[in-house]
């Protein structure tokens, strides 16, 4: 199954695709936080423009009003502790009431680094001290105790490189263990339904993932089967009827000649009876003719008359055929040109001889037939590269455009045209062309270069 394979690289491929796509939109996202987070130094720079706009003057420290619109905005309150005493000489008006007047050193490092009663604190230095801003306490989460080890911020490449990789591979273990299941479905399926158009019977388990595909897909095929049987025992019944009709016909048709016959022959008779006695005859003949037609074409039809192929000159055949066609022909109302390059003697092809003169012998009947007050018939046989060609034309009244497009459009069957306004040329091309197709050969009408109905069997030459 070449469909499955390409099923799953199709699968694997979307796999692939959706996962570096994911990383690709992770990486935006996580650059997009990272710009954002990059205004967290914000406070710090806020501290140090704080620090920057207090002045120590003779009256105590103050800060400016560009410090104080900066604390305002950021909503921060602000201490200044002494270097010495550590004691909080400054501190702006909206400082809380928990925040501690003195500080140790601990204290100092506590805040530098953490909070003051929950408030995240950053820090500025002035030559006078340390100043301290207060942010409310849900602005800022501040890491208290950050610690890398340095052979792991040293490898991070070569760490995040195997990380993908691991990743990449569990999600494709995921991927197959999770498809595996629905991929067994899918392949006893498309085997069924290329199974279908060949009419042998398909069988799936109606179970898993696609158990309702399966199901339809065995109901189809029963239905198949159903109309296969169906089909086969009406057209055995219809081989058998046409044999049987044939058959009761032949008995009947014999007497009806034999009596035609002796009328024709017998002393007494006037000339119009004689002549009655003769299209009785002729007629009965030509019935015979059909019914012969008609279970040779049925044979032909359903495989049941052998093809005895073997190497055969078409040349000779096709020369008796239009003989026996003559010598038929007492009247000279058909008389036959044979049109064959001289050159030609012998054009070999694998035949059943037997058959090929009867399809010869039908087109010459054929130009008969459809032309009652006589026409010139043109045989001729000719090598065209591996091909050996056969052609039956005739001077006669013909056949229209549409009747040509009909006749080699029509199927190689004894189907029934309940539709038809006129009737077709007989079971005489329709042997023709089933004679043709059993020698892997083709059969063609079309227009006479003589004016009238042309025939054509085209065969393989050895």
């Amino acid at each position: 199954m070449k469909s499955v394979p390409k099923l799953i690289r199709r699968f694997v491929g979307l796999l692939l695709l959706s996962f570096i796509l994911l990383v690709i939109v992770n990486i935006l996202i996580f650059a997009v936080i990272v710009s954002r987070q990059m205004a967290n130094a914000r406070p710090w720079k806020t501290a140090e423009e704080v620090a920057a706009a207090l002045t120590e003057t003779e009256n105590g420290v103050l800060l400016s009003d560009e410090g104080a619109e900066t604390l305002r905005l950021s909503g921060a309150w602000a201490i200044l502790i002494d270097n010495d005493t550590k004691a909080v000489v400054w501190h702006s008006d909206n400082l809380p009431k928990s925040v501690p007047a003195g500080y140790t050193l601990s204290d100092i490092a506590g805040l530098t680094r953490g909070y003051i009663d929950g408030y995240p604190t950053f820090t500025s230095g002035t030559e006078s001290g340390l100043v301290v801003l207060g942010f409310p306490k849900t602005s800022f989460w501040k890491h208290m105790w950050p610690s890398w080890d340095y052979q792991l911020i040293a490898h991070a490449p070569q760490i995040a490189l195997v990380v993908v990789i691991a990743n990449v591979a569990v999600i494709l273990l995921i991927y197959m263990a999770a498809s595996t299941k629905l991929l067994r479905s899918v392949k006893p399926i498309a085997n069924a339904i290329r199974a279908l158009p060949s009419g042998d019977p398909v069988y799936i388990r109606e179970t898993g993932l696609l158990s309702e595909i399966a199901f339809h897909i065995n109901s189809t095929s029963e239905v198949l089967q159903t109309q296969k049987r169906q089909l086969q025992k009406r057209e055995t019944a219809r081989a058998s009827w046409i044999a049987g009709v044939s058959h009761d016909i032949r008995t009947p048709l014999s007497t009806v000649m034999g009596y035609a016959d002796q009328l024709q022959a017998a002393p007494g008779l006037t000339e119009e009876e004689r002549h009655k006695a003769e299209i009785i005859l002729k007629q009965s003949e030509r019935i015979g003719k059909l019914v012969s037609d008609l279970n040779l074409a049925s044979r032909l039809e359903y495989n049941m008359q052998p093809v005895r192929l073997r190497e055969e000159n078409a040349v000779a055949l096709v020369r008796q055929a239009a003989a026996d066609f003559a010598n038929a022909d007492p009247d000279g109302k058909y008389p036959i040109r044979w049109e064959t390059d001289e050159k030609l003697l012998v054009c070999r092809v694998n035949a059943d001889g037997e058959l090929l003169r009867r399809a010869v012998a039908n087109l010459l009947q054929n130009s008969a037939v459809h032309n009652e007050d006589g026409c010139t018939i043109y045989v001729s046989v000719e090598k065209n590269g591996e091909s050996c060609v056969i052609h039956v034309e005739d001077d006669g009244i013909g056949a229209s455009d549409e009747q040509i497009a009909k006749l080699n459009s029509a199927p190689h069957s004894m189907a029934c045209d309940e539709t038809a306004a006129e009737p077709r040329h007989g079971l005489g091309l329709l042997i023709v062309r089933q004679i043709a197709d059993s020698h892997h050969g083709t059969a063609v009408v079309g227009r006479s270069r003589y004016g009238g109905f042309a025939a054509a069997i085209t065969l393989e030459c050895n």
